[in-house]
């Protein structure tokens, strides 16, 4: 992996530093920044922008939410990671439909933020186990709603590989299609299913049967 730069979004200042100091020992951290809020945060774009954001949900003043929803409208490029204590699903929830592309808890292991930065560095996604698995028991809960009828079979199929975690070019190897025709048909699944990336169409896709997990 390439030396990235990373910023922390967190409130809680002994956390942050601790955080800060587990990231500078990876080799493949180039530095760290810092912000105690999500105002903080957006200011801070204006003078360059990081690699990766680990993003507290829950701050005072502008909260982790709206912070990953302003930034991405701001630059729809950026990677962000929610930091998240287990059981709060329903954040979890509005963090995907915001743009996080991940999630952790804050107790995790740094194997596991290692594993989770490398994933979405390279496009993918990651969610804790604990955190995806209350995800699909809020699921199970509610009432399933239908698939979309207006997804095709072939993009139910693109979806199905997505989920799965292959590229656009290893699915259009996969299914004997042109890498461009699979990126229309992954442009048109997210407009359709009204997800804003790989995180949102993996739970829209657990939420209509089109995946088991």
């Amino acid at each position: 992996m390439k030396k990235i730069r990373i910023h922390i979004v967190d409130d809680h200042r002994l956390f942050r530093e601790g955080l800060k100091v587990l990231l500078l020992d990876l080799p493949f951290v180039s530095a760290v920044e810092e912000s105690p809020d999500g105002e903080s945060f957006l200011d801070s774009l204006a003078h360059g922008l990081p690699d990766l954001v680990f993003m507290d949900i829950e701050m005072p003043g502008i909260g982790g939410i709206e912070a990953t929803r302003m930034a991405l409208a701001r630059e729809p490029g950026l990677r962000i990671i929610a930091l998240s204590m287990y059981g709060e699903d329903d954040y979890h929830y509005r963090m995907i439909e915001a743009g996080a592309r991940g999630f952790l808890l804050k107790n995790s292991e740094i194997q596991e933020v290692e594993s989770a930065m490398a994933e979405v560095m390279q496009g993918g996604t990651h969610f804790s186990a604990e955190i995806l698995a209350g995800l699909i028991r809020n699921m199970n809960r509610k009432k399933a709603r239908r698939p979309n009828d207006d997804l095709t079979e072939r993009e139910t199929e693109v979806l199905l590989q997505i989920c799965k975690g292959y590229s656009n070019q290893e699915i259009a190897t996969m299914l004997f299609l042109s890498k461009r025709t699979v990126d229309k048909h992954r442009e048109n699944i997210l407009l359709k299913t009204g997800a804003r990336n790989t995180a949102g169409l993996v739970m829209y896709a657990i939420r209509h049967g089109i995946v088991n997990v």
